[in-house]
């Protein structure tokens, strides 16, 4: 897809001459590689009024606004879900516009959707689970029947679907700064069985042997949305291929969700006729929640069973308001229990002091989600408020069922349950059940703060929510048990993916992306990690992480934004790190291949040669001389032998000593003292194996027993990414060293990181700097007047006698 930029005629040409300088930027001698070369200029887009240099929104930052009024009905004998939609859309771009895209993702699912059709195949066997899907396809076909598409006055607009968009052509263009317009459009769809056919939303019935035969919905994607508009692209009108996420515009919205009587429905938004759908238990139990310091049921595990053994009266319609979202899910059974429990935000400014968290599951997730669902809602406000903003919205939830995790404003779905023996009916969970659970609601709900909040571009870049979301989970969870298995996070757990073949930079679109998780997920988020600790420091990492968060928080960031913004509120330069950890695919290795331990040249000419004759003396002399019998010639007939045989290459001369005395008369006092010094100069060879440039974290070890760890920060790569030679000086004796003794790195391999072996000695001999040039007027026995520029010879002559 083209990117367009909404810029004017002196910022385009600006940005001519950006491309016309990157394109001058060649390197054509020696195989130099500048890893630390700037990005800004070449790679990211020139700065605009919409979005300025400093990583900030721009002032004349504009997004739209969407605002919905919807009712819809559930009919659960089929499955299907039918609604119509109010729409008032306002544009506040600088352009006209005559037409609208909306997005139908439900149309994902018709036999005949580019996704459905490239699906691709590997292997030779098949599951009896991908047989099932394959016939569900020749019995049945998803996506959504648009019935008509109206303007505000109920003339028809003539509207096409493109797959999984829906573009509506208007009779007049929305003006620019502010015009709005309204259109009414209804439609239907049939539900998905998730657990057969897949996606992020659907149905799960229970209906094995012994089961209550009921089932939990889960709505989403399930209204025609508006597709965004923005400065940087445009309509966002890629189309929808399972992968690659949502990217949709903040409004308000009124739904209306028409049910069975004895369902139990969870939605976006605050419930606003809780008296026509609850009973007066239920509404008082809900109010003794909100100030509960455990969660509290307000449907209870005994009502909810009750309701499964029933049978709906007929239908009951939950009216929710939510404002200022980006999108609208919901979830309704007959089955569920609900638990509620109030949780106070630490910032007083908040606009909710205190946030409702609630969980909505049936018996068969019980008691793991009693246990824990709720609880980590809270958890999860608690660990991101702190690091970004106060959590702007009444509600916070989390409802099992079919999809194993998946967000939305307000409302996340998860999927982890005790297991069912099959012969006895017991139930039990494992260790990885207990954790998953609390980890997949962690990250679910943790989505409020990215993307439905800090509202980036999914479709376009994976990892600017799934993978600064990822690092937030992996603080959360080290926050709710040190020992926490985290899944994502841990440096050394990256390695494997860092240097496997198949993969793609973080940059690359969703779509395309090679194995999602690790690179949408797992990569970005270490990276944070390690910029967090290792790089940047918790200080300024947080300071300008919430920055970014709160610059950002209900508009649309590209990723320029928020690198530009890491940089520019710490002062750390990290154009090396992005084009590291962002737009390549190299891996960390630096191996440590040399340890030199130096000493300088002694002034002293006897001390020197004892000390080379020491040195020389622990080398094993000549094998073959060893081996040889007899005697040598020099031994036999003294007439060959002579002061050379008398002395040898230790041996200090009368002049030898002269010399030096001589050279020690011409320093100064400072020289003199440097001389002297009797410290080890080491002198460590790192070799960037992997072509990833890091910091390198070097682990001295002593012979007195003491260790030192010293931080050497990446640019010691800049001007060889390839080999280097770092010089640390010491009084102490080094036995060992190693490379990244924390694993903080994730260096790839650390065979290569410890230095065991044998220290080389070696002697520096002081050398001096060069001259400064040739000096005629020197040569010529001439000095300088100090009151002109006139010369005169350097030793003054005698009266009566000529020039010397």
């Amino acid at each position: 897809m083209s990117v367009r930029y909404a810029v004017s005629g002196a910022i385009a040409a600006v940005l001519a001459v950006s491309v016309a300088h990157a394109d001058a930027i060649k390197q054509t001698k020696a195989p130099f590689e500048d890893k630390f070369r700037q990005l800004e200029g070449e790679d990211w887009p020139s700065p605009t009024d919409y979005r300025n240099a400093s990583g900030a929104p721009g002032y004349r930052y504009w997004q739209q606004k969407v605002d919905y009024d919807i009712s819809t009905r559930l009919d659960e004998p089929t499955k299907t879900v039918t609604g119509k939609a109010a729409i008032t859309y306002r544009n506040n771009s600088p352009d006209d516009l005559p037409y609208l895209w909306l997005m139908l993702d439900q149309n994902d699912f018709k036999r005949s959707s580019i996704s459905h059709m490239t699906e691709t195949v590997s292997g030779d066997g098949v599951t009896l689970n991908q047989v099932r899907r394959a016939k569900r396809f020749q019995e049945w076909e998803g996506g959504m029947t648009i019935k008509s598409v109206k303007d505000a006055q109920g003339r028809s607009l003539k509207f096409t679907v493109v797959d999984t968009m829906l573009r509506v052509d208007l009779p007049q263009s929305v003006k620019a700064n502010g015009g709005e317009t309204k259109l009414t459009i209804e439609w239907s769809f049939p539900m998905i069985e998730t657990k057969l056919v897949g996606g992020r939303s659907g149905y799960e019935c229970f209906t094995a042997k012994g089961d209550d035969g009921n089932c939990i919905f889960e709505v989403a994607q399930w209204f025609p949305r508006l597709a965004v508009y923005s400065d940087y692209e445009g309509w966002h009108n890629k189309t929808f291929l399972s992968g690659g996420e949502f990217t949709l515009e903040f409004g308000d919205y009124t739904v209306a969700l028409t049910v069975p009587s004895d369902h139990v429905v969870s939605a976006t938004g605050e419930l606003q006729n809780a008296a026509q759908v609850l009973s007066a238990a239920q509404r008082e139990r809900l109010a003794k929640a909100r100030t509960a310091s455990e969660p509290v049921y307000v449907v209870t595990p005994a009502e909810a069973v009750a309701a499964e053994q029933g049978k709906p009266t007929g239908d009951k319609t939950w009216v929710f308001k939510a404002k200022n979202v980006r999108d609208f899910g919901w979830a309704t059974s007959r089955k569920f229990v609900w638990d509620a429990m109030g949780v106070k935000q630490a910032d007083p400014k908040a606009e909710h002091p205190l946030v409702m968290a609630m969980s909505f599951f049936p018996k068969e997730a019980r008691p793991l989600w009693d246990a824990y669902s709720t609880k980590a809602i809270a958890q999860t406000l608690k660990v991101y408020s702190g690091f970004t903003f106060a959590y702007p919205y009444p509600i916070a939830q989390s409802v099992n069922g079919p999809q194993g995790g998946m967000e939305y404003p307000m409302i996340s779905f998860n999927g982890p349950r005790p297991v069912k023996d099959k012969k006895t009916g017991a139930l039990t969970y494992t260790e990885r059940a207990k954790t998953g659970l609390i980890g997949v609601v962690i990250h679910e709900v943790g989505h409020n703060y990215f993307p439905m909040i800090v509202n980036s571009d999914e479709r376009q870049w994976t990892w600017m929510d799934e993978g600064l979301n990822s690092f937030l989970e992996f603080q959360a969870e080290k926050q709710w048990d040190a020992k926490f298995p985290s899944r994502r996070g841990e440096p050394k757990d990256i390695v494997e993916y860092m240097v496997s073949q198949d993969q793609v930079p973080l940059m690359t679109q969703s779509d395309s992306v090679l194995q999602f998780g690790p690179n949408g997920y797992s990569k970005p988020a270490t990276a944070l990690v390690i910029l967090r600790e290792t790089i940047m420091g918790r200080e300024l990492f947080d300071r300008a992480f919430k920055e970014y968060s709160n610059r950002w928080r209900f508009k649309h960031p590209t990723p320029y934004d928020f690198f530009r913004t890491m940089e520019e509120s710490s002062g750390v330069d990290l154009d090396w790190f992005w084009r590291g950890w962002f737009y390549s695919t190299d891996h960390v290795d630096i191996a440590l291949d040399k340890v030199v331990q130096g000493r300088l040249e002694s002034a002293d000419p006897d001390a020197e040669a004892a000390a080379r004759k020491a040195l020389r003396d622990k080398e094993p002399g000549s094998l073959t001389a060893s081996r040889n019998t007899g005697k040598t010639v020099t031994e036999l007939d003294p007439k060959t032998r002579d002061f050379y045989d008398q002395t040898d290459e230790f041996t200090v001369t009368e002049g030898a000593k002269k010399r030096a005395k001589t050279a020690r008369e011409d320093l100064t006092p400072e020289e003199a003292a440097a001389q002297d010094v009797k410290d080890n100069f080491y002198r460590f060879t790192f070799r960037n194996i992997g072509g990833l440039v890091m910091p390198v974290i070097l682990k001295l070890d002593y012979t007195d027993g003491t260790t030192e760890t010293i931080r050497i920060p990446a640019e010691i790569w800049r001007k060889n990414s390839k080999t280097v030679t770092w010089q640390y000086v010491s009084t102490k004796q080094v036995k060992g060293a190693e490379l990244d003794p924390l694993w903080e790195t994730a260096d790839a391999d650390r065979s290569n990181n410890v230095f065991d072996g044998a220290i080389t000695p070696t002697t520096l001999k002081i050398t001096k700097p060069p001259e400064p040039g040739s000096n005629r007027m020197k040569d010529a026995n001439l000095k300088v007047d100090p009151d002109s520029l006139n010369t005169q010879p350097a030793v003054e002559e005698k009266k009566g006698d000529g020039p010397k």
